[in-house]
């Protein structure tokens, strides 16, 4: 085998459809488009959701729901996971550059640490927020807290 008898698949390629090309290739007169109507004409395009007249589904659904455009969101990260990462890279402060150079966020993310599991190291950790009880559980290890 070489580039010179390279051939795809038996059956993998087809020719493609050509339409309009007079009565003798069975596909002229209509272009297999049908008679008449607007989708027999050139330049239609049914608009997005359209279904032929009928109630589209995004009219039959009731509205509901409310977004808070002033929402904040966090991306949590709970005391277990500070644990294995400063055990594995023995850390003794944690902020969101380390976060992020893990995987754990990303660098726009704003960082909840939350409690679950325990913490065994004194860490000094940054974030943006802290839940009562990772606060507590930090502070009890020895470690120290402190809000973006």
């Amino acid at each position: 085998m070489n580039l010179s008898n390279l051939k795809p698949a038996e059956g993998s390629v087809r020719n493609r459809k050509r339409v309009g090309r007079g009565q003798g290739s069975g596909r002229g007169g209509t272009s297999t488009r049908g008679h008449k109507g607007a989708q027999s004409r050139s330049g239609y395009s049914a608009k997005a959701g359209f279904e032929g007249g009928q109630m589209p589904l995004q009219r039959r659904l009731p509205k509901f729901g409310f977004k808070n455009i002033s929402r904040v969101e966090y991306v949590g990260i709970n005391l277990d996971t500070l644990q294995k990462l400063a055990e594995s890279k023995k850390l003794t402060a944690i902020d969101q550059d380390i976060l992020v150079a893990n995987g754990l966020v990303s660098k726009r993310d704003k960082i909840k640490i939350l409690a679950r599991g325990e913490i065994k190291t004194a860490l000094s950790v940054k974030a943006h927020k802290f839940s009562e009880k990772a606060k507590s559980s930090i502070e009890s290890a020895g470690g120290s807290v402190e809000s973006l």
